[in-house]
């Protein structure tokens, strides 16, 4: 089988000229078709190389779609529209373009954020629809499973359509002449769902490219687990009309049940817990980490250059002077939101933070300049993510408070920078054998954007859902907490479940999602730190549930219309 080089930035494809999904949208004139001296498994690779980088030359340079490159990136433009809003994080410079809309869901529909989400999806379609369309008719050698691929990457992001913005600008082929349609709601789910299921027997057997060769690669594992996700928003996505609870189980069992993929749990040789393996630097080397990952995005700090992937999630998340980097790139932006760690501290006053008065005094007689020297101090002072650890009693507690970058305060009345929170360390550049990371500058972690653990999250919501089977559902939340080394549940509920969700999950760009599944995210019922723009929250307006078409789409192609309440 010829191996798919999904880290490298396909610099042989210079791809001149072609309009997006809809023309309206201010995209980069880049035609898959006007250029085709590529080789196909060339051109294959940019289908995948799409979700890691914004363009063709590093990470700011021949981008493919005209405005900011590093915000215009699949993952993070995703990332942003699913967590910057949720009870997870607050982005720190809340001057930055729809920044404070995002994060106290006020946006409207000029929202920029949104606008760069709906643009980056419409460029990607059109390339795979571009590569659909040239290639129809070739059925030799591996290129039914190609083709089944990039109708996997299109499925993805017209999931990804149908949850954030509940339609989608609808177009299977190739031709700039004519307009994408609007398709939506049960309509729009009952297409990717038929689309999943045919195909999923084109696609690569479970599990076959869970390996060092293809690793990045989707086969029916990627497919199933789109598909458990799919199932179990069923409800939502159709306004009611379908429930799909069983159908979400019934995936979640194809995978599980496969034997091709396992939970992360054993601790190495370093002191590096199963958890956070799956998230660090070398997790499509490390055997253990690479068996949790169903599908990822593939990155790579040298030949994937990205300010939209993983190094946004580890730079952002880090100020210069913390401890155990990985990274020489710090911009200081994600810090947690109080609610984030009430998931692991019902008591705020156990959080293990470094005292000032304690600090004063501390220097007096210690110089802190070094990371020894930091580290050191945490140890006296606390606030050390072991420390988060074992007193949250949960290897998920991934935190920092320590004096690394400055002293943190766990709440905050207003939003002044990045110390007004606590520190998430979650995604790590570092290595689990500890060697040197490819780049100090751009991170080399890959995505799992599915995961092994989300199949047993999402077979006990659908077991609790459908009714009858809490023990399965138990069994199943208790493999997540073991492998947490966390105390295990004995009864269950859908208020634990959402809490679980995002104990386990949190950081990984779905959480909106989650909570507009369990009713929570608007309105009233649940109410978290400067939700509704006040420190304490407030209730929001359900149109916010979904985001609104960008105004431009709107005017520009009469077969979109505009969302209720914008």
């Amino acid at each position: 089988m010829k191996k798919i080089m999904i880290k490298t930035a396909v610099a042989g494809l210079m791809l001149a000229g072609v309009t997006a999904c809809s023309d309206e949208l201010n995209i980069s004139s880049v035609d898959p078709q006007s250029s085709m001296s590529a080789d196909p498994i060339e051109l294959l690779a940019k289908q995948y190389a799409t979700l890691a980088v914004t363009g063709q030359a590093g990470p700011a340079g021949k981008g493919d779609i005209s405005d900011d490159e590093g915000e215009s990136g699949f993952y993070r433009t995703i990332f942003n529209l699913e967590t910057l809003c949720s009870d997870e994080c607050i982005w720190a410079w809340q001057n930055d373009d729809d920044i404070p809309a995002i994060t106290n869901i006020a946006w409207s529909k000029d929202s920029k954020r949104a606008r760069w989400a709906y643009m980056r999806m419409a460029f990607d379609v059109t390339l795979f629809n571009s590569f659909l369309t040239d290639n129809a008719s070739r059925t030799e050698g591996e290129w039914p499973h190609y083709l089944a691929e990039v109708r996997f990457l299109r499925a993805l992001h017209f999931y990804y359509y149908l949850d954030l913005f509940h339609k989608a600008p609808f177009k299977l082929e190739y031709d700039p002449s004519v307009l994408p349609v609007e398709k939506g709601g049960k309509d729009l789910y009952d297409w990717i769902d038929q689309e999943l299921t045919e195909i999923e027997g084109l696609l690569a057997p479970i599990g076959e490219y869970n390996s060092s060769a293809n690793f990045g690669r989707a086969d029916q594992g990627a497919a199933y687990a789109l598909h458990a996700r799919l199932a179990l928003n069923s409800e939502i996505y159709t306004d009611g009309a379908i429930k799909d609870y069983q159908k979400a189980i019934d995936y979640c069992n194809k995978v599980i049940n496969s034997g091709k993929y396992a939970i992360s749990t054993a601790t190495n040789a370093n002191g590096y817990t199963g958890y956070e393996q799956v998230f660090m630097g070398d997790n499509d080397v490390n055997q253990q980490a690479m068996k949790e990952i169903i599908f990822p995005i593939r990155q790579d700090g040298k030949k994937t250059e990205e300010y939209a992937g993983s190094t946004y999630l580890v730079s952002s998340m880090r100020v210069s002077g913390m401890p155990y980097s990985g990274t020489s790139n710090y911009w200081s932006c994600n810090f947690a939101r109080q609610s984030l760690v009430q998931k692991f501290f019902n008591d705020l006053t156990k959080v293990p933070m470094v005292d000032k008065d304690a600090y004063e005094e501390y220097t007096k007689t210690h110089t802190i300049s070094t990371e020894a020297d930091v580290i050191a101090a945490d140890e006296v002072l606390g606030g050390s993510t072991a420390k988060m650890i074992q007193v949250a009693g949960d290897d998920r507690a991934m935190f920092y408070a320590g004096v690394g970058g400055g002293i943190r305060t766990l709440t905050t009345k207003q939003i002044t920078g990045f110390l007004n929170g606590l520190s998430i360390v979650k995604w790590q550049n570092r290595r689990s054998d500890n060697s040197t990371p490819s780049d100090a500058s751009f991170s080399d972690t890959d995505i799992p954007l599915f995961r092994l653990a989300e199949m047993y999250l999402t077979r006990a919501e659908a077991q609790y859902r459908l009714g009858g089977n809490d023990a399965q559902a138990i069994e199943d939340v208790n493999v997540l907490r073991n492998r947490a080394h966390a105390t295990p549940i004995t009864s269950i509920n859908l208020d634990m479940l959402i809490e679980e969700w995002c104990r386990e999950f949190y950081m990984e760009g779905r959480r909106r999602s989650d909570l507009v599944r369990f009713g929570l995210f608007t309105g009233s019922k649940y109410i978290w730190d400067f939700k509704g723009g006040v420190s304490a929250g407030t209730s929001v307006d359900k149109r916010f549930n979904v985001y609104p078409i960008p105004a431009t789409d709107v005017s520009n192609n009469p077969n979109m219309t505009q969302n209720v309440g914008y």
